[in-house]
């Protein structure tokens, strides 16, 4: 990663310890019938972190969903491609579920993603998320992530200083750090995507009818 952080010790080092036992599930798992890995506490799963939650939808919503995800994860970019946009449509945008999205990097690059993400202009994390994702394969796959990196974050209204001063921001680094720390350590999460839908956990990207099952069950 030497490319996105070439003196970011920390990040290396967390990164490497991390990449020994996290791994996104496969895809042929994910599409079976999704069965449910345990419960949480909704109320100590909501608790604030050192981060902001991101979110979507409605406070009020009857139906909490929180994803845990990695920008380098090739399921959760089929997730947030091929689920997520009807999800929103019917779930999301019509008050039924409120969606909080949290960062569970597996490695530098998906630090560095997530950064941009936390960087982006005010309102635009979700979009700065979703184009990430969209362009995975041209940023987090490569040899050199910079260029295609410090494009898509021009696109999304940064400077060169606004973009090195967020990919150098130590105290951001180390905030994503300990959201992935504290999801592993306190509600076992070891895979992306993850998650946890009313405090049911589920591992996988779910499929459109898998969720909506899960979600009309709680309607």
């Amino acid at each position: 990663m030497a490319d996105i952080f070439p003196t970011r010790r920390t990040v290396l080092l967390t990164a490497a310890a991390a990449g020994a036992t996290l791994a996104a599930p496969s895809l042929a798992l994910a599409q079976k019938a999704p069965e449910a890995k345990g419960t949480v506490d909704m109320d100590d799963l909501l608790k604030p972190g050192v981060l902001e939650d991101q979110v979507e939808g409605a406070e009020d919503a009857p139906i909490t969903v929180v994803e845990y995800a990695s920008m380098t994860c090739s399921h959760c970019a089929h997730f947030h491609a091929t689920t997520f946009p009807t999800i929103k449509e019917n779930y999301i945008d019509t008050g039924k579920v409120r969606f909080i999205l949290r960062e569970f990097p597996l490695d530098p690059r998906a630090a560095a993603g997530f950064m941009l993400a936390r960087c982006a202009p005010e309102g635009k994390y979700f979009a700065m998320v979703d184009v990430l994702f969209k362009q995975q394969a041209q940023w987090a796959f490569v040899q050199n992530a910079r260029p295609p990196l410090e494009n898509i974050a021009k696109l999304a209204g940064f400077t060169q200083e606004s973009f090195e001063a967020c990919l150098t921001n130590q105290k951001l680094l180390d905030d994503i750090n300990a959201t992935r720390d504290r999801a592993s350590d306190e509600f076992g999460v070891n895979a992306t995507p993850t998650f946890f839908i009313n405090g049911t956990k589920y591992s996988g990207a779910l499929t459109v009818d898998q969720m909506s099952a899960i979600l009309d069950a709680l309607a």
